[in-house]
This record gives structure tokens, C-alpha cells and sequence, in this order.
């Protein structure tokens, strides 16, 4: 099979974090031997790369096109306009890339099918891209995409109309799934493919994780969080559970407008010294970080099916995670975790006082994440796929 990927959700070279999930899928799409892929990640246009722009700035740097993991990546431009909203969005998206994508099929020749990665605005995009070359669509949906963007009018109604037109539709956990049950969408119609992790990858490196304690100067009990530092990761609640928690130290590792707030609730908390900042950590680096701690922590309000916690548990490290969809789909068993309650500091703070209390061991933990390969997705996805290019030339 002929395969055109499309997303604004994958890493580049001025952005190697950005979407990694999608790619590690499609990366081991890839390694089946089954499908010719080929990735369509378009980039807004932005016409400076002067530092002053800051992050806008950085879309102008992404090269056109690059390699990444035997992939050939392409990103195009497409105009963004900040004053009339996500409405338009996938309207201009779609707009800009049409051209692109008859240049794709002259030069190569036609594909089978659009796999397109989060339903909006990439994935209503890709529907009307696909009508237009008379290919079908299969679209995942991932978080925000199906249970936060639908609140607004216009995006429900193009979803609704994306959904009813896509030839697949693909939901990372089931909890997410309901949210396209609510847009319309038949239950039958959803295939559920989880998110996966590379258990070669992420791994228990008790060597490396020692080595960064010495590093750091650490002592005592370690929390970790990974993630944007934004409200809806909910740092700002693992901060304040870490007052009553006085022998703990927590490493925040992201980036984002939070920064100076978080640093600043630290120091009104007395926690100051034991919060440190890392900043964005690269991907390669995150399993020394996750083999260093004792706990991970996940203060989200909103989660499709979060990578981190994925990756926690193939480094050996137990889970407590607020109760964001997708999140008790991965804690299904008590030695990976626990599901925190209630999202507040005190509900945290008990459910880390308890795990760490009791620590399942690294060694159960590890062995849990195994069911958490990438085999099955991909599977599943190949399986779909086939059945949705069977049917569009039968």
C-alpha cells in the first residue's frame, strides 16, 4: 500500500519533540514492510526567522523537507490567521495543500489512502483533500481534537461532516472514542488502536538514573512530571501536594508560558528547593530521567492517551495520574499505579504518600508495560487499512 500521512503533529528539525508519538506510530507502521509511506507535515507560514518572533520564528526555520527515520517528511506552508480563528483553519489548510498534493501523485504516482493524525483541523483537511482526489481517509483522533475543539459551533459541525465522510476512524483509547460517539459517529464505526511504546527504548537503566541523582545532588524520595508547563498539565497541583510531602524532591521537565507562575508559586509554597525546572529534555534523554524516579506524576485535566505515562512504565517507574481519559485504560492493575481521586493537591499528595509507602517493583512494573509494544497497534492499523482500500476499489 501507498500511504500519504498527514499531520501538523510530527517532529522536525528545529522541533524534535513535537508530535513524537506520531511519529514513533508511524515509524513502526513503517518497519511492517507493508506500506510505502511518505509524510505530509505542513508547518504555518510565517515569514521571519529573526529570534524576535520566538516560536513563529521557528516555522519559518523548518526545513521543506527532510529524512527521519528512513521517512521522507515534507513541510509545506499553510496561512494561519490568528483573527479569524480555528473556523478557517482547515479550510486554508486545505486550500494550501491541494496543490501540494496533485504535485505528490504526479511525481509518484496516485496513493491508496490519507492517514490523517488528530481530527481538527488536520483531519477535516484531509477528508476534503481526499474527496477531491477520490481517495479515502482514515483518521485518528488524539485528545483535545474530539473532547475539547467540538465545544465550539462551527469546528462541531465540521467534524460531524468529517467523521460521516471519513472511510476509517481511529480513537487512541476507548474513553476518547465515546467523544466521537457524541458527535454522531456509530460506535462501529470507531476501531480503538492505543498508543505504543518502544520498550527498547524506554527501559530500566538503574546505572544512568544513579548517575543523575549524583548529578543533580539528589536525596530522598523523586517525583518526576513531564509535559508543557500549562494549566491543563496540572504542575501548579503537584507543587502544592509537594508541601506535605517534606522529604521529596520533584523534577518538572517541559517547557511553556507556566514557567515563571510555577517558579514563583514554589517559592510562596517553601518548596522552591526541591522543585527543579529541567526544562525541555530531549526524547533519547527522558528514560534516565524516568529510571532516576521513584514515581511518576500526572496532574492532567485532559489526556487522550498520555505517552508519558506509557513510557514511565517501561522505564520501571509506577504511575499516580489524576483520572484524564485514557489514563485508566494504562493503569489497569494496581502494580502500575494509581489513579489519583480527585484532581487537587491533597488527593495527590495521599496517593503519593501511599505509593511510595508500598512501591510496586521496578521489575513488575517493567514487565506490565510489555503489553504495551507497538506490534498490536500497527496490526491493527494494517488490518483497517486493507479493509478500507479493499473497499474503495471493489
Amino acid at each position: 500500500m501507498r500511504v500519504l500521512s498527514f499531520t501538523t503533529l510530527y517532529p522536525n528539525a528545529v522541533q524534535p519533540r513535537h508530535g513524537v508519538f506520531v511519529e514513533e506510530r508511524l515509524r513502526h507502521l513503517a518497519a511492517s514492510g507493508e506500506v510505502e509511506l511518505t509524510v505530509l507535515a505542513p508547518v504555518p507560514w510565517f515569514p521571519s526567522r529573526h529570534p524576535r518572533f520566538g516560536r513563529y520564528a521557528d516555522f519559518a526555520a523548518v526545513p521543506r523537507e527532510e529524512k527521519r527515520h528512513g521517512l521522507r517528511v515534507l513541510h509545506p506552508r499553510y496561512p494561519v490567521w490568528p483573527k479569524v480563528g480555528m473556523s478557517a483553519a482547515p479550510a486554508l489548510m486545505a486550500a494550501a495543500l491541494w496543490p501540494v498534493l496533485r504535485g505528490l501523485e504526479r511525481e509518484h504516482g496516485p496513493y491508496d489512502l490519507i492517514d490523517a493524525h488528530y481530527f481538527y483541523p488536520d483531519g477535516v483537511a484531509a477528508v476534503w483533500l481526499g474527496q477531491r482526489l477520490g481517495k479515502p481517509v482514515v483518521v485518528t483522533s488524539r485528545g483535545t481534537d474530539v473532547n475539547w475543539i467540538p465545544r465550539y459551533r462551527v469546528p462541531r459541525a465540521q467534524l460531524r461532516w468529517a467523521a460521516a465522510r471519513a472511510a476509517g476512524l481511529i480513537s487512541v483509547s476507548s474513553a476518547l472514542g465515546e467523544h466521537l460517539t457524541a458527535l454522531g459517529v456509530p460506535r462501529e464505526r470507531i476501531t480503538v488502536l492505543r498508543n505504543g511504546v518502544d520498550l527498547e527504548v524506554f527501559r530500566p537503566l538503574p546505572e544512568a538514573g544513579a548517575a543523575l541523582r549524583r548529578e543533580l545532588d539528589l536525596a530522598g524520595p523523586l517525583l518526576l512530571s513531564v509535559g508543557s508547563l500549562i494549566e491543563r498539565k496540572g504542575h501548579h497541583i503537584a507543587i502544592e501536594a509537594l508541601r506535605g510531602l517534606p522529604a521529596a524532591t520533584l523534577l518538572i521537565a517541559g517547557e511553556g508560558p507556566w514557567r515563571a507562575r510555577l517558579e514563583r508559586q514554589a517559592e510562596t509554597a517553601g518548596v522552591a528547593a526541591r522543585v527543579r525546572f529541567l526544562g525541555p529534555v530531549a526524547h533519547a534523554d527522558l528514560p534516565r530521567y524516568y529510571s532516576a524516579a521513584d514515581l511518576f506524576v500526572l496532574a492532567s485535566s485532559r489526556e487522550g492517551m498520555p505517552n508519558v505515562v506509557l513510557e514511565a512504565l517501561a522505564c520501571g517507574t509506577p504511575v499516580a495520574a489524576c483520572n484524564a481519559e485514557g489514563v485508566a485504560e494504562l493503569l489497569a492493575d494496581p502494580v502500575a499505579g494509581r489513579i489519583v481521586p480527585r484532581r487537587e493537591a491533597e488527593s495527590l499528595r495521599q496517593t503519593l504518600s501511599a505509593l511510595l509507602a508500598a512501591p510496586p517493583s521496578r521489575e513488575a512494573v517493567r514487565a506490565y508495560a510489555r503489553r504495551f509494544a507497538w506490534d498490536e497497534t500497527s496490526a491493527g492499523q494494517l488490518a483497517l487499512f486493507r479493509a478500507v482500500v479493499e473497499k474503495a476499489v471493489a
